[in-house]
């Protein structure tokens, strides 16, 4: 991996652990998810305009992805209904590597090597560490973080195939983000019987900073795994749970206990450990 790719990842993670703050930070996190996305749509039209095609064969696959984005955010709302950032935000994250390698295991009957058998022990015992230490949120909020985990390997392995057979990255990552948005106020309205309400002010402010995030830090992470394996991009991006852990301390007011601290450290160190075994 060149260290261009690197850096940009490590980028992401930064942009990825602050949309997460914001939308952990808002008063209706459905509505501030729903808004969000729609805005990441719109701000990834103009690129989609602009940018090649994707080829034909990847189009399914960025179908899937949007439609797996979608239950993963209704999933990742439910968490932090109850769960702090430093709480939900480690499970969900740690547990994508972690069903990842797993699951290659159990359904594809890949060997783990013992590089990847720590990187299990690692990412569990810091799961363990978080969600049962001090300050834990219910055990509802830390079973949505587990499956919002799931949610994030399947779509970025659908990614991760579909951007190979698209011939251009930037417009795959482009039209997967107006696949995922555009369909977010539907949702809404099944969910809450009404529109989500618009008005300029502050919050739909923090959302459009958001949506300028999160599709910048998505593209980077779409544009990276046409490049260069998908375990090793999926490891630097997790390092985003530190990052997550420290705004959620110093921006969001919460508490950053030693053990909330070392089981962060854990799963990133065990999310390298599983890319590299």
């Amino acid at each position: 991996m060149s260290p261009l790719v690197i850096g940009l990842v490590l980028g992401s993670a930064v942009l990825h652990a602050t949309w997460n703050a914001i939308l952990r930070s808002g008063a209706d996190r459905l509505w501030s998810m729903t808004v969000m996305c729609a805005m990441c749509a719109l701000v990834a039209l103009p690129v989609a305009l602009i940018a090649p095609m994707p080829a034909p064969a990847s189009w399914p696959y960025m179908a899937g992805s949007a439609a797996l984005q979608i239950v993963y955010a209704l999933f990742l709302v439910r968490a932090y209904r109850h769960g702090q950032l430093a709480h939900v935000y480690p499970i969900a994250r740690g547990a994508a590597p972690l069903l990842v390698t797993l699951g290659a295991a159990v359904v594809a009957g890949e060997q783990l090597a013992p590089l990847s058998l720590l990187g299990v022990v690692l990412v569990s015992s810091g799961i363990v560490a978080i969600a049962f230490g001090k300050g834990r949120a219910d055990a509802v909020s830390s079973l949505m973080a587990l499956a919002t985990g799931g949610f994030i390997a399947s779509y970025m392995v659908t990614d991760g195939v579909g951007v190979r057979l698209s011939g251009h990255a930037i417009g795959y990552a482009a039209w997967q983000a107006i696949l995922d948005g555009l369909p977010m106020p539907l949702v809404y309205l099944a969910i809450r019987r009404r529109w989500p309400a618009i008005a300029p002010n502050l919050e739909l402010g923090k959302m459009a900073v958001g949506a300028l995030i999160s599709v910048t830090a998505y593209g980077v992470v779409v544009w990276a795994m046409s490049l260069s394996p998908m375990g090793q991009v999926s490891a630097l991006r997790e390092t985003s749970i530190l990052f997550a852990a420290l705004i959620g301390a110093v921006f969001l007011k919460e508490r950053l206990t030693a053990q909330r601290l070392v089981g962060a450290a854990m799963i990133a160190g065990g999310a390298v450990a599983l890319s590299l075994g």
